[in-house]
Order: C-alpha cells, then structure tokens, then sequence
C-alpha cells in the first residue's frame, strides 16, 4: 500500500505541473548551424543568437516568411555586424508546436500608451512613458522561449504571423490625436522603448514576421535596434518611429552602414557597449560587457558621452 501511495503521489505531481510548450521545442538542423559558425574568431566580440520557428505556423506564412529565408537574412546581418567588429554567434535553430493563439500578438496596450509632448526629444519621452508589455505577448514568449544561463544576454529571434504596434497619431497642429495600429514587418522590443518593463529572460526577444525577399536585411536592421538602442536614425537623421532614406543601417532604405564617431551618433561605439556583447577569455569562459547601469533607455549611463542630446520637436 506504501509503495502504490508513493507512485500514486509522482503521478499526481507530474499531472499537476505539466512541462510547458516551451520545453518541447528541440533543436533542428544542428549541422547547418556549425557551418554557419564555422568562420567565428575567438579573439573578437561576440553576440549569442537563437532563432526559432514553429513547426505548426499557417502554410501561408511559412510559403512567404520560409525558415530558409530568415537564414539568408543572418548570413547578411552576420556579414553587416563582423564589418562593425562584432560576430553573430547562432547558438540554435529551434522548432516545436506552438498554440495558434499566440501566432499572432499585439506589442503593446494601446490604453497605457500616451502621445508625446514634443517639449523633450524622443528618447526622453520614451523614458519618461515607457512601453508596455501585453500579458498576451508575454504568454507568447513563454510559450516558446525556455529561460537559460545567460538567456536575458541572448538574442531570441522569433518567426510570428503578425505582431501589431498601437500608438496615436496627431494632425499637424497636435490638437487632434487618433489611435493607429501598425502590423510589423519586425519588432525589436528594444530598451530605449521599454527600459525594464519586459521581463528579464525575455528582453532578448526580437519577432520577426516578413522575408525580406529583395534586400535581406530586416534582421540586421532589428538587431541594429536591440544592440545600438538606438531608432531610425543615421548622422544628420534624427530619431523618428520612420525615416524612409538610403543612409545607414538603422533607416527604411537600403543602407547597411553603422557609422562611428559623433557624426555618426556614436552607432559603432554603442554596438560595442551592449550588453549583449561578450568576449572568450583564455579558459575559453563567456566574459560579457557590463550590464545597463539604470533601466537601458537611450542614455543609460553605460554609455558615457556616447549619447547626441538635441532638443524636442518645439
């Protein structure tokens, strides 16, 4: 009778705490994935990437956002970061069945979000009124990103159908405000928008939700955002939510530049003081950059002087 209690308990325990979706998703094409880390030099800067891809997305969307297409976009961003000195590490490839209900997310709560004043430049309103993460979004990520050692320093791009952005839009004189939903092409969740209001084991996350079939470079542009925390600007281009200009990077064009210097908004040096970068000592042990010293907006005193303070729009 003891022994049929016990094993009666481990049952009853095991049904009560189920593994989560999460923990079911398992690598895939492991070879490739040495291949594509088979030109990584210890001695350089390094940023850990996971990509994952649901085995179970529509039809439609895996025919027009394909995993081999994603792939082809990290061979690019691979290319576009080692010539800014720091190497993409792909650490996996992983697939699992996620439930159709997260396919899709909004970013954000369109109630708790605010129009700006335009009496203090954009950073210092995103600061001032950061972005909040949807209990939905944040279910989602759950669903598919199992925390590990290092995790909140990891890269976690994320394939899904459709990841919407709600803001208000204002007419000319700013008088007038109406709430807008844009669907996302991609969706960097980066600290300069959110500070800490994303739970650590998933500030990583970066979703992905096109192929850009011509160019390739949504990925390279999204991880521009996580790593350089900056928006959609390039020397003389101030911070806009769009900026349409064949500059650098981190602008809607074709540019792939990241600039360095003052004139170049110090993109380069804050590449190179994100916390997601690391460096291999000799034991061959991860040795990461230092961590935000406040909640990682735009001017967290990590980056020094490496900061362009400019005036709001009135």
């Amino acid at each position: 009778m003891v022994q049929l209690f016990i094993i009666l308990s481990i049952f009853m325990t095991f049904v009560a705490s189920p593994l989560r979706a999460a923990d079911q998703w398992l690598p895939i094409r492991q070879i490739e994935v040495a291949q594509i880390n088979a030109d990584l030099i210890d001695d350089l800067p390094r940023v850990d990437v996971v990509l994952y891809y649901a085995a179970n997305l529509d039809e439609g969307f895996r025919s027009a956002t394909p995993l081999d297409g994603l792939l082809e976009e990290f061979l690019v961003a691979k290319k576009v970061f080692a010539k800014a000195g720091v190497q993409l590490n792909l650490l996996a490839i992983k697939s699992g069945y996620l439930d159709p209900q997260y396919f899709s997310i909004m970013s954000a709560p369109l109630e708790l979000e605010k129009p700006n004043d335009d009496y203090a430049n954009m950073y210092e309103e995103m600061a001032r009124n950061p972005s909040q993460l949807t209990d939905h979004a944040k279910a989602a990520f759950e669903a598919i990103i199992v925390p590990f050692a290092n995790s909140d320093k990891t890269l976690h791009l994320v394939a899904m159908q459709g990841v919407y952005m709600p803001y208000y839009e204002g007419d000319e004189v700013g008088r007038v405000w109406r709430p807008t939903l844009v669907r996302t092409k991609g969706l960097s969740f980066p600290s300069y928008i959110h500070g800490d209001s994303i739970p650590r084991a998933y500030r990583g996350v970066i979703t992905l939700s096109h192929h850009d079939t011509e160019l390739k470079r949504t990925i390279a542009h999204e991880l521009g955002h996580k790593l350089m925390n900056v928006s959609h600007e390039y020397n003389e281009v101030g911070p806009q939510h769009e900026t349409f200009a064949d500059g650098g990077l981190m602008l809607y064009g074709k540019g792939l530049d990241i600039p360095s210097g003052v004139d170049g908004r110090w993109h380069k040096e804050r590449l190179h003081l994100s916390p997601y970068v690391y460096r291999l000592n000799d034991e061959g042990e991860k040795v990461w950059n230092e961590d935000y010293h406040h909640k990682g907006f735009y001017d967290d005193p990590l980056y020094g002087d490496k900061v362009i303070h400019f005036k709001g729009p009135r």
